[in-house]
């Protein structure tokens, strides 16, 4: 996947901020970084997205939690700090619900005007159908970060950043933000029963 580049205008005009689109970068190489047994690299992109997050985004925000966690994973299970980091991942997942609630439906006409008008008219039920697939990945983070806290098996880093590569939203919008966070956890295949979809 290519380095995607936006200019400062493009990202504002869609909501979001340089940090958003560098935690984006820093939570992609730390599973690259993973997925290649570099743990120097991994500590280091795990904790500048820790930064990002702590400095950047609320303390509810699902990608703080996957900063955590990611860290978590790239000090060790033998790691003193290890099972705090994790626990506070754990408890910002719990507690998204008000950022997942603030997010923002995107608006994209399937194939016709026909569904740009019923979208329209319906925005409503069309946000409220987004809102229960956003509460699925939020229910799917908290999975990803329990699997991390038992220990259920080694983070799975090379399958989650092959579906991240496929399936990364082309737009910046909200969802993007909250799938982000939950594909680009590097947490063991069998935490929940799938990857995120």
């Amino acid at each position: 996947m290519a380095e995607e580049t936006w200019s400062v205008a493009e990202l504002l005009q869609a909501g979001w901020s340089e940090s958003d689109l560098a935690w984006e970068q820093h939570a992609a190489a730390t599973l690259e970084a993973l997925a290649k047994g570099d743990a120097a690299q991994v500590r280091h992109s795990a904790g500048a997205a820790v930064g990002l997050a702590r400095e950047n985004f609320a303390g509810d925000d699902p990608r703080l939690a996957t900063s955590l966690a990611n860290l978590a994973v790239a000090l060790g299970p033998g790691d003193e700090n290890s099972a705090s980091l994790l626990a506070e991942a754990g408890r910002v997942w719990a507690s998204c619900t008000p950022w997942i609630e603030a997010m923002t439906a995107p608006r994209s006409a399937r194939s016709s005007l026909f569904h740009l008008r019923m979208e329209a008219l319906h925005r409503d039920t069309y946000r409220e159908r987004w809102a229960v697939k956003w509460r699925e990945l939020a229910d799917e983070g908290c999975r990803c970060v329990a699997g991390l806290a038992r220990g259920d098996a080694p983070p799975a880093a090379e399958p989650r950043l092959k579906q991240w590569r496929r399936e990364c939203p082309a737009l910046l919008n909200d969802s993007r933000k909250l799938l982000a966070a939950v594909i680009l956890t590097a947490a063991p295949e069998n935490s929940s029963g799938r990857l995120a979809d």
